[in-house]
């Protein structure tokens, strides 16, 4: 090859200028040495005073070496017009372990950096619960956090875009401001797929609007017990409603085109998401509601009850699928080849990547993390493809490395996994719209967004009494009574009433982010003329000597997620119970009850003159006032059975011993009240 300092001959044949050109251009040079061709040979041309029109045959041999160039630039992964598999075998040819490896790599935001997503070629960011850019961050400040690891992921040789995943769980959840929807088990009391949907969508644009192109989300857990801290995460104890509820699929990713092919990964565009059907399988079937326990049941009963909903997500594109820190019969699912590998990719022709969840495959053993290399091994040649490492990522490189240098986990394993997660990522065009929107700021909290959360409230709510004689019915309200009570712990409480997964983890109390409280929503609703009283907790004598028309308790569970949820007695928190009891048995009450499943109610039930289950309902507390109001009737109806005492569970529909103090489908209905 010519050197770069070898000068050119003043004097040239053709011969000679031919040979010079062939020298010029081995195959792997680029745009740069192009442009160097051009510096030498154009000079060169002048010296021997030879123009272009005058020597057809050299101007021949120049044109056909800038051509060369041309094509030698030429990138196939690149180019937006190829086939999706063929841009994914191109870029996986020219991938080097290492690069491979690092998109395999899950990473959280706080442990990485620009020089740490170059260094590793991490393929994957995300943000825990509660893991924010800064707290009450814009989304400007969110577009400029993922922006600046993208340019570093963009920036590698071979300019693989990273995705970044979020739990969003019921709307953009993490981030302050962002519309809050009802938890799923809400949405399973609507029966209104189509609503799902929408809420999907207006999730998607949210997410977008921080720069993010990935919500873990649904969760299609079918849980069948209570005593379950995920249980509101699930949108009902029958598959047949969660499988409606996969709607939430097409909403975040768009519709699938005519045609598609079940099993195949789709998002629309880049107003879309990637979404992640979870947690693969049978996550809401432990024993005894244990969560990450154990699910005894045979194969009949988990492709019965907990798989059909995942071939309903399969046949909406769903792009990734998270796999569950259960185990199926003493088998841990992050371990599961037959599960993850025979079953969903081979039988179900899922082509999208399936993903651990947080430090899912340290889990594989107990204690957690007590033979990581075991746990690495054991998760990759199960068929997981993306590990959510989340925070000890050189650990797990440098052990998955090595298991594929001694051969422990061959090669082809490695291509399959990238292949997957390649093709996800050219599907939902990351390559060709790599960074953030920052116009779609707007698109946070946006009164839309609102509007359809609130009606999603209100189509959540279910009674499940009205009036202490049915002919004598509470519900609806009047708002024109002099003087009302609004009493309870979860009434003036916008952190309760979204519970957990709500800008942290494990959610919080008090005014956490942009909403409004029943408390106010109240307010807003009744006439001016009418004196609303707002007392938390108050004694029976300033209830009983207040003068007050009727009362609104607001009583519920406290913000849980995942283990910490898990309860054996399913009672609410005093002093919920005792306000109850107080305010109830001195004036009319409507009881709202702010929780993720079904509580003890049985004790206090005669007390109440009306019940509505509300469970979380979000930042939108007007919709649950629309209802006690009359603006619009009650509708919903129970997305899972009601015991009458804990000793029952699990408990549910078509069970044997079926005896629940509302039954699966429960709720009264109210006309809406003409004013």
């Amino acid at each position: 090859m010519l050197s770069r300092s070898a000068p050119l001959p003043s004097s040239c044949s053709l011969p000679r200028a031919l040979s010079l050109a062939s020298r010029l251009h081995p195959p792997h040079m680029g745009i740069k040495k192009l442009q160097r061709v051009r510096r030498r040979l154009l000079p060169l041309l002048r010296r021997q005073k030879m123009a272009l029109l005058t020597a057809p045959v050299v101007a021949a041999v120049l044109l056909l070496t800038w051509a060369a160039y041309g094509e030698a630039d030429y990138v196939l992964y690149k180019d937006a017009t190829k086939p999706v598999e063929a841009r994914v075998s191109d870029l996986l040819a020219r991938m080097t372990p290492a690069e491979k490896i690092g998109q395999m790599t899950q990473i959280e935001r706080q442990v990485a950096s620009p020089q740490v997503l170059k260094d590793y070629f991490i393929g994957s960011l995300l943000s825990g619960g509660g893991s924010v850019p800064r707290k009450q961050a814009t989304a400007a400040e969110w577009v400029n956090m993922v922006s600046d690891f993208q340019k570093a992921s963009l920036s590698t040789r071979l300019g693989i875009p990273m995705i970044y995943g979020i739990d969003a769980v019921h709307g953009h959840n993490n981030v302050y401001g962002a519309t809050i929807f009802p938890h799923n088990v809400g949405l399973g009391a609507t029966r209104d797929p189509n609503l799902v949907k929408r809420i999907g969508a207006a999730t998607a644009l949210e997410v977008r609007a921080t720069g993010i192109q990935y919500a873990f989300a649904p969760c299609i857990a079918v849980c069948r017990d209570p005593r379950w801290g995920r249980c509101y995460e699930s949108y009902s104890e029958d598959h047949r409603i969660v499988q409606a509820m996969t709607e939430l699929i097409p909403g975040l990713q768009g519709d699938v085109p005519p045609g598609f092919t079940s099993g195949m990964p789709y998002v629309a565009g880049k107003n879309n998401v990637a979404a992640c059907a979870k947690h693969f399988v049978g996550d809401g079937g432990t024993q005894n509601g244990i969560n990450e326990n154990n699910t005894i049941i045979d194969r009949q009963g988990l492709m019965n009850i907990h798989m059909p909903a995942y071939l309903n997500a399969l046949q909406k594109g769903v792009s990734t699928v998270m796999i569950s820190y259960s185990s199926w019969n003493g088998i841990k699912m992050h371990a599961n080849h037959d599960l993850i590998t025979r079953f969903l990719k081979d039988r179900l022709n899922f082509k999208g990547f399936a993903i651990s969840d947080w430090e899912g495959i340290d889990r594989i053993t107990s204690p957690p993390g007590a033979n990581y290399p075991y746990s690495v091994q054991a998760s990759i040649l199960a068929g997981i493809d993306m590990i959510m490492v989340p925070n000890n990522y050189q650990s797990f490189i440098s052990i998955l490395t090595s298991h594929v240098n001694n051969g422990i986990i061959p090669m082809s394993r490695i291509d399959d996994a990238v292949t997957r997660i390649l093709r996800v990522k050219f599907t939902m065009g990351l390559f060709e719209n790599p960074m953030p929107d920052s116009t779609m700021a707007d698109q946070l909290g946006k009164k839309e967004h609102r509007d359809l959360a609130r009606e999603a409230v209100r189509k959540s709510l279910v009674l499940l009494k009205n009036g202490k004689t049915s002919d004598k019915p509470l519900l609806p309200l009047s708002k024109k009574a002099p003087k009302i009570l609004v009493a309870g712990s979860h009434a003036d409480n916008l952190g309760y009433q979204c519970g957990g997964w709500t800008i942290e983890w494990q959610g919080d109390t008090g005014h956490i982010t942009v909403g409004t409280t029943i408390l106010d929503a109240v307010k807003a609703a009744v006439d001016p003329s009418t004196t609303v009283v707002f007392a938390e907790n108050p004694d029976a004598a300033f209830v009983k000597n207040g003068g007050f028309s009727y009362a609104i308790v607001v009583v519920g569970e406290h913000p849980y997620t995942e283990t910490r949820g898990d309860s054996l007695n399913l009672t609410i928190p005093e002093p919920g119970p005792s306000t109850v009891t107080t305010v109830c048995g001195a004036v009319p009450c409507a009881t709202v009850l702010i929780s993720g499943r079904p509580v003890v109610v049985q004790p206090f039930l005669g007390a109440m003159d009306a019940l509505v289950a509300a469970w979380l309902p979000g930042t939108e507390g007007q919709g649950v006032t629309d209802v006690l109001f009359g603006d619009y009737g009650f509708t919903g109806k129970l997305p899972r059975t009601w015991f009458k005492s804990v000793d029952q569970l699990p408990m549910n529909y078509g069970d044997a011993h079926y005896d629940p103090l509302f039954p699966l489908g429960f709720g009264l209905t109210t006309q809406p009240r003409t004013y």
